[in-house]
């Protein structure tokens, strides 16, 4: 059984709402129809509800689980509506790796990169959700105080879990910032002080930045030490993996050379040990990697009791559709969506022959790169995203599935949970990815070696290829993986972040940190055209949403986009 701080946050806010005003963000979760301040926190369950829902907004997205009809975005669809889900479409569909032709909520308009401020439903929600993140956060923050604890004859009983439980406040607000920062550029900023009809002041990017950075180096050694909290919750390596990815993208967010600061902080992560390399990719995204160490920010679901649609149960049931759970075992049964498919750019990312699925080897065991999970065996399947007109299509089969989450355990066996919904826990942070930052900050300045940059890269292409000491009986492993150090280069590795990292919410902040993403590199359907075309740089930063301009008339919208009067 999962021991995760999801659980109680679904046994304490159960018939609580919680619904997104951007006006009131700064005081929710509570108004006069809500339990009030001194009911919620008579006791220490209560602050952990409450931290627990920190947490739990980032993957589940109402009261009653599923698709219940009591969303926590007043207005949004729920099913679409859940941060995971709502980053696929901002990181991955606007980019090389996937596609999903459907016109709803402005899907079309990210997959071709032409959305603006008012066309795309799951814009506004992403920014929302962040937003009530981060209400969520300074609410914990207002009322997990050494004083309001003393006057609730909750210190003694709490005193030891006080500091950690802001820190890990803090740091979820500091990610939230850094996705706000990553994603709009200047946004508006509010903390646990922020006044209750006060209107938030927009930060430059710059200053958003810098607070994220400044919290997560503030509250370094308040968070629990390294491997020492529970399952689902954040310890001190989570926030050096955070900081490392900020530097890394220092250049393009602030323009800023921080690849030094990089380079320190995802070495820290590596080299503190609790977090080693899973010995098996495909283990990582499979319905018990609550078990695999490599995980350091699981984002946790439960078939049964940590129930979304907007969680990994969309990357299991979008990625396939019914018949193929005849062909290997889905974890869903019939239940797929038939929506994602890969672009050909992610699946000529692979040498040919690792690409082809092998119904008698449903797993992958016999391919070089075991990281090569695509389902190309059904009826009439092709490679190519357009029909025999060069036309957009729904038609599952134009494009090959993308199968590395499975419903399933390593043993290839459903969970107790059930098909219903996915028990797959959400790598947001692992330790791989942490290997190639440090490569790359090499690669782009920093004083490491360029064959400690080659090390970091052949063990993590080691470990896709399952040679050396990765090797298990039974999987193919006489190809090693490993590259010269004549082959490692920036674009090398941005291939290589796309093989390892596909569909874990990177992609388009790497193409844009590679000046890659708007000009000059092409793909299905980019601008609407079916081999791609260049698009405006204002797309290399999302619009503030027009009701949130409305709401706020002090914003400034974006460069390019269009300036509500």
């Amino acid at each position: 059984m999962k021991n995760i701080i999801a659980y109680s946050f679904i046994l304490f806010f159960a018939g609580i709402s919680l619904v997104s005003c951007l006006g009131d963000l700064d005081t929710m979760p509570l108004d006069d129809n809500q339990l009030v301040s001194e009911k919620v926190y008579q006791t220490k369950d209560g602050y952990t509800g409450v931290l627990a829902k920190c947490y739990a907004s980032l993957v589940l997205t109402g009261q009653k689980g599923g698709d219940g009809g009591d969303g926590d975005l007043e207005g949004a669809n729920e099913g679409y509506s859940g941060y995971v889900r709502l980053l696929f479409y901002l990181q991955e569909l606007s980019t090389d790796n996937f596609l999903m032709p459907s016109s709803s909520n402005g899907l079309r308009k990210c997959l071709n990169l032409q959305w603006d401020a008012s066309n795309a439903s799951v814009i506004t929600w992403t920014y929302q959700r962040l937003y009530m993140s981060i209400a969520y956060c300074n609410e914990l923050l207002r009322e997990c105080t050494e004083g309001k604890l003393q006057s609730r004859g909750l210190w003694e009983e709490m005193k030891d879990d006080y500091v950690s439980y802001r820190a890990e406040a803090r740091f979820i607000r500091a990610y939230c910032y850094s996705m706000l920062c990553d994603l709009f550029g200047a946004v508006p900023y509010v903390d646990e002080n922020t006044g209750v009809k006060e209107i938030p002041v927009q930060y430059t990017r710059k200053q958003i930045f810098e607070f994220a950075e400044s919290e997560l180096l503030a509250i370094e050694n308040e968070l629990k030490a390294p491997g020492s909290n529970e399952y689902g919750r954040v310890d001190r390596v989570a926030g050096w993996f955070l900081l490392a990815r900020m530097y890394l993208n220092a250049q393009t967010w602030i323009n800023e050379n921080k690849y030094q600061e990089a380079y320190t902080y995802a070495v820290k992560v590596i080299a503190d040990g609790h977090y080693p390399l899973a010995s098996d990719y495909r283990e990582i995204f499979l319905a018990d990697n609550n078990t695999c160490k490599e995980i350091i920010w699981p984002l946790v679901q439960d078939g049964l009791r940590a129930q979304s649609s907007a969680g990994t149960n969309f990357y299991v049931k979008a990625f396939v559709n019914g018949p193929m759970d005849e062909l290997y075992k889905t974890g869903v049964g019939s239940r797929g969506w038939g929506n994602v498919r890969a672009k050909v750019s992610l699946v000529d990312a692979f040498d040919a022959d690792d690409v082809m699925f092998d119904g008698n080897d449903t797993w992958g065991n016999n391919k070089k790169d075991k990281r090569a999970q695509f389902m190309t065996a059904l009826p009439n399947q092709v490679k190519d995203t357009w029909d025999v007109n060069m036309d957009m299509t729904s038609t599952f089969t134009c494009g090959y599935g993308y199968i590395k989450w499975r419903n399933v355990t390593k043993e290839d066996e459903l969970c107790p949970s059930g098909d219903a919904y996915t028990s797959i826990d959400f790598p947001l942070f692992r330790t791989a990815d942490a290997y190639l930052m440090a490569a790359e900050a090499i690669l782009r300045g920093a004083n490491g070696t360029q064959s400690e940059a080659l090390g970091y890269v052949n063990e993590v292409r080691t470990r896709a290829y399952m040679s050396g000491k990765y090797a298990k009986n039974g999987v193919r492993s006489d190809v090693s993986g490993e590259i010269t150090a004549n082959e490692l280069n920036l674009d090398f590795l941005l291939v290589e972040r796309q093989k390892e990292l596909a569909s874990e919410l990177t992609r388009r902040t790497d193409l844009i940190r590679f000046g890659k993403y708007t000009k000059g590199n092409n793909w299905d359907w980019k601008n609407g055209v079916r081999l791609g075309a260049d698009v405006d740089d204002k797309y290399n930063l999302f619009p503030i949403p027009e009701s949130e301009l409305t709401n706020n008339p002090t914003l400034v919208q974006n460069d390019g986009y269009k300036v509500i009067k």
